[in-house]
């Protein structure tokens, strides 16, 4: 099918925090609770539409241990949008964030749109993560934020569209040279390059988590 524009996503975070569970609920509307640790990168992609327009979405999930994290980082360039992922119920995937955006920041190109997103919120018993306190370490950061859960679906699709609509929005307000592919973005068929007048309004408020 044919798209107007290709967004390539990639999805970073510590080794266990649902991130390819994430990508599997989103592409496939399915949650798969036993996963086999990704090794190295494996690839997901699915077609959204923003503004009437076809976007495709390209996600490339990366393996969270160390010993991937050279491999991870080879596939920031060229990425438009990141989903940070951490997981509410452990504190240190939380504190390992800084790490995680700190290496982002280093390999990625400085107008990627990264989202921070707080996943296993159906485990709101086992919290050790505030949600006060992910949307704060996002401000500080400025990241978009959501809680999320790969499990019920919760805010998945709102996450990854989310980003879309901010890499849309820069797109109109021509903060991309769209003819450079090292900013993750690819002109399809019914993509207009440059800027062509965005609408107002800022898409990165923070968004909760009830469960």
């Amino acid at each position: 099918m044919s798209y107007a524009y290709l967004f390539k996503y990639i999805i970073i975070g510590d080794t266990g925090v649902g991130k390819s569970c994430l990508l599997l609920q989103f592409t496939d509307k399915r949650f798969q609770p036993v996963h086999d640790l990704t090794i190295g990168v494996e690839f997901g992609a699915r077609m959204i539409t923003i503004d009437n327009k076809p976007i495709k979405l390209q996600i490339w999930d990366t393996a969270g241990q160390e010993s991937f994290r050279s491999i991870t980082r080879s596939y920031y360039r060229g990425a438009a949008g990141a989903l940070l992922v951490y997981d509410i119920t452990r504190r240190e995937t939380f504190n390992h964030l800084a790490s995680w955006l700190e290496d982002a920041r280093q390999h990625a190109n400085a107008n990627m749109t990264i989202m921070l997103i707080g996943n296993k919120c159906d485990l709101a018993h086992r919290r050790a993560v505030s949600t006060e306190e992910g949307e704060q370490f996002a401000k500080e950061h400025g990241l978009i934020f959501m809680e999320a859960s790969a499990k019920t679906a919760q805010n998945v699709e709102e996450a990854f569209i989310k980003t879309a609509g901010t890499i849309y929005k820069k797109i109109q307000d021509g903060v991309f040279d769209v003819s450079n592919e090292s900013y993750g973005i690819k002109v399809g068929y019914g993509g207009i390059p440059g800027p062509s007048g965005g609408r107002d309004g800022s898409s990165s408020q923070a968004g909760g988590c009830c469960s």
